[in-house]
């Protein structure tokens, strides 16, 4: 029986359910390990004059105290913008930036210490909000611009025309796992960091650059994490780095973990977007113009702020067309936490600008807006007075892989959609309080990482010679199944148990230059890199085989836990011993990097994915018009996975990235007050999903087709662009709203909260 292509368990659940599953602060300390807390600015943007440390020094159990001047190596983070220090030196850039670190014999001592330094800092004005950044021209990087055809003409000629602006908020991760890390100084100056991370190697780049070392040096290694969802990407290596540093300092290994408090008030979240559009259309509802301002809130430094917007740029059309666009994309600076990669990667914070003109258009039009919709998307259609198709997205790339006509289609009918409508106009009208709603949005999602030279990957695959199989590779498991389909898909090409096979911790030690578990890219990259290694392993023991039988090494089948030639069959254990006996190399290395892909970083135009990801989701919802309270009453997904490496972890991400996607934009509300404070950070007045919000009709179908690229078993990503899906909750939402109107465009800022579902019923 194959081992890829059916439901597995994860490979860790049962030691996860049984509490065995070792995470950071599971790992035995060393003996002579300090802990370490951060000193936190206390202001939102000044300059900083003093740090007063005695009061913490006199505190039981402290050790001592770092700060800027302790660092041995370069004092700003390597990151890719270099404008970030490790700790904050001359200047504050927002409430919550790391000072330095108190180091003492406890977390809980270090932690009362760090409540004890005095800092004296001087207030400057504070950049608060991206429209005061654009008036200020505050950037982390230079506007960007994407144009296709003349937008103003465009719109200047179209039969009708929309103008509106529209807010949307960010998100904090809520890992589970908060962010940690451990650093042990080994011998001769040389360092083992456990990282709770997404980027092993980014990690291990800062921390080498930050101690001045070369990168050999360090060594960085994670088992698994307790979720990332993007906020380990980057921000990660600010642990590692601070407690590298500290361990440096006294010579002692440095354990590092955030409470959650400081978790929220030092790392940065999902960027909030603000948008200002022009959209022309004609009475059939099809889009003909849209100009579209983007102001991303990149808080104080660039981090991934480039990547996440330029994303947003190449997800603005979603599904659809755009035949005369141009947008502005304004990466603004802010004084307020770096925001980083999150779910979707600016993804969504481009679809929800697209999908909401589709809504405000069907209601101006007065049309089914799953109509407007489908008259909307890519296709083979011939543009009327040229010989171009409607096929081509506004960056350049051929949508060549288009399933969206038909998986709508089908959605349509499974869910029951037109009989939904019905059934929603009618409670409607005989319901003054209670408001329902009913929307269908697709999802059309590219699947590469945006910078090209980080699709690529390695892996190695060890054979030993009891049969047994271990597997390393560069990705990272955090909870999302990456290693249990590595696991199956090198089981499948040697032919052996799923059981054989182990994937064992990441390490930079083992896979070197290793990119990011990001971009929705883990499978497709590291399962390809695993199954390249097993293949030049098999190849060898077919070799071998053929030459004990006489045979063509095409002959030869790995299956069942069998080696199958025309004359003989042997258990693969066999073959294994004795090809071990006759010195024949039992390991190999794998390395893939991903082909077609090519796109131009000035202009954004090129081929930035190599396929697309499709799927749509039908939601029904309820508001109650006198509070404004909300519940998501039932909910369809058909969604595009490929043929999937493993269904019942395919199903999980679609689930869990729709109710993450639902969090967004319902409940999940940062709110920074007129300081600069985040006033939203605990899990007292920051409200995630619960189990209770999950509707009772909760159905997910897969689509059933391979992916049309040569991708590992035919699989498509499955990690990021459920979370997309939601969007259809935000667009019932708007149309509950909308039904209580008098055909007013529903200006309903997300997150859509209680509070700001009133304040779009008050219009």
């Amino acid at each position: 029986m194959s081992a890829a292509g059916i439901s597995r368990p994860h490979e860790s659940a049962v030691a996860q359910v049984a509490g065995a599953a070792t995470y950071m602060d599971d790992i035995p300390e060393i003996r002579g390990t300090l802990h370490a807390a951060p000193i936190l600015s206390t202001v939102a943007h000044g300059r900083l004059l003093g740090v007063e440390t005695c009061a913490a020094l006199a505190m039981p159990g402290v050790v001592g105290v770092v700060l800027a001047q302790d660092i041995p190596g370069d004092p700003m983070l390597a990151a890719f913008a270099g404008d970030e220090p490790v700790f904050a030196r001359d200047t504050v850039q927002h409430i919550g930036q790391v000072i330095g670190l108190v180091v003492a014999e406890t977390a809980m001592q270090a932690r009362r210490a760090a409540r004890k330094v005095q800092l004296r800092i001087e207030p400057l004005p504070a950049i608060l909000s991206v429209q005061d950044a654009l008036k200020a021209q505050s950037y982390v990087l230079p506007p960007v611009f994407v144009r296709r055809g003349d937008a103003a003409a465009a719109l200047a000629s179209a039969e009708h025309r929309l103008d509106g602006t529209l807010e949307v908020g960010g998100q904090e991760h809520f890992y589970l796992e908060g962010q940690i890390a451990y650093a042990l100084p080994l011998e001769q100056n040389q360092w083992w960091v456990y990282s709770s991370t997404q980027h092993p190697g980014e990690v291990q780049h800062w921390v080498a650059h930050a101690l001045g070392l070369d990168s050999h040096a360090v060594r960085v290694e994670c088992r698994r994490m307790g979720g990332g969802f993007g906020g380990k990407e980057t921000q990660a290596g600010h642990l590692a780095v601070w407690a590298s540093i500290a361990a440096h300092k006294f010579k002692r290994p440095v354990k590092l973990r955030l409470d959650r408090d400081d978790d929220f008030m030092v790392t940065g979240k999902r960027h909030p977007f603000a948008y200002e559009y022009s959209a022309g259309f004609d009475d059939s509802g099809r889009l003909t113009a849209l100009k579209l301002v983007m102001a991303v809130n990149c808080g104080f430094s660039a981090d991934l702020s480039g990547p996440v917007a330029d994303r947003a740029i190449f997800h603005t059309d979603n599904a659809y067309y755009l035949q005369d666009v141009d947008i502005a994309s304004y990466r603004c600076k802010t004084n307020t936490q770096s925001h980083t990669a999150f779910r979707g990667f600016g993804g969504p914070q481009g679809v929800i600008l697209i999908e909401t003109l589709m809504g405000d258009i069907a209601r101006r039009l007065r049309l089914d807006p799953l109509d407007v919709r489908l008259r909307n998307l890519y296709s083979e259609e011939t543009i009327p007075g040229t010989s171009a198709k409607r096929d081509t997205t506004h960056y350049g790339m051929r949508v060549e892989d288009n399933i969206l006509q038909p998986l709508l289609s089908k959605l349509e009918l499974s869910a029951q959609y037109r009989r939904g409508r019905e059934a929603v106009l009618a409670w409607n009208a005989a319901n003054p309080i209670i408001k329902r709603g009913l929307a269908i949005t697709p999802v059309k999602f590219g699947i590469s990482f945006t910078a090209t030279l980080f699709n690529q990957a390695g892996a190695l695959v060890h054979v030993y010679t009891d049969g047994s199989v271990q597997v390393n590779h560069g990705g990272t498991e955090m909870g999302q199944g990456l290693n249990t389909k590595v696991a199956q898909i090198v089981a499948d090409e040697l032919g052996v148990p799923f059981e054989r096979v182990l994937c064992t911790a990441s390490d930079t030690g083992k896979i070197p230059n290793a990119s990011a578990t990001a971009a929705s890219a883990g499978t497709d990259l590291n399962g390809r890199a695993a199954q390249f290694a097993a293949r030049h392993v098999r190849d060898n023991l077919a070799a071998f085989v053929c030459g004990l039988d006489g045979c063509g090494a095409g002959a030869i089948r790995f299956e069942g836990g069998q080696v199958i030639s025309p004359s003989t069959t042997r258990s693969f254990n066999e073959v294994v011993s004795m090809a071990y006996a006759n010195r024949i190399q039992l390991w190999s290395d794998g390395f893939y990097r991903t082909p077609k892909i090519h796109y131009d970083k000035t202009t954004l135009t090129g081929r930035p994915f190599y396929y697309f990801a499709y799927g749509a989701a039908c939601t029904e919802v309820a508001i109650d018009t006198l509070t404004g309270e909300s519940r998501v009453l039932k909910v369809d997904i058909l969604h595009d996975v490929g043929r999937s490496i493993n269904p019942a972890i395919d199903i999980g991400q679609i689930e869990g990235g729709f109710v993450q996607g639902m969090g967004w934009l319902t409940t999940e509300q940062l709110v920074w007050n007129d300081k600069g404070l985040l006033t939203t950070h605990a899990p007292s007045t920051y409200k995630i999903p619960t189990a209770g919000d999950v509707p009772q009709h909760f159905k997910v179908d897969l689509w059933p087709e391979p992916n049309r690229e040569d991708n590992v078993f035919g699989s498509k990503a499955v990690g990021e662009p459920p979370f997309m899906l939601a969007i259809s909750v935000y667009e019932a939402l708007r149309d509950a709203i909308a039904s209580v109107g008098d055909g007013r465009p529903v200006r309903l800022t997300a997150p859509a909260t209680a509070e700001n579902v009133l304040k779009a019923l008050a219009g």
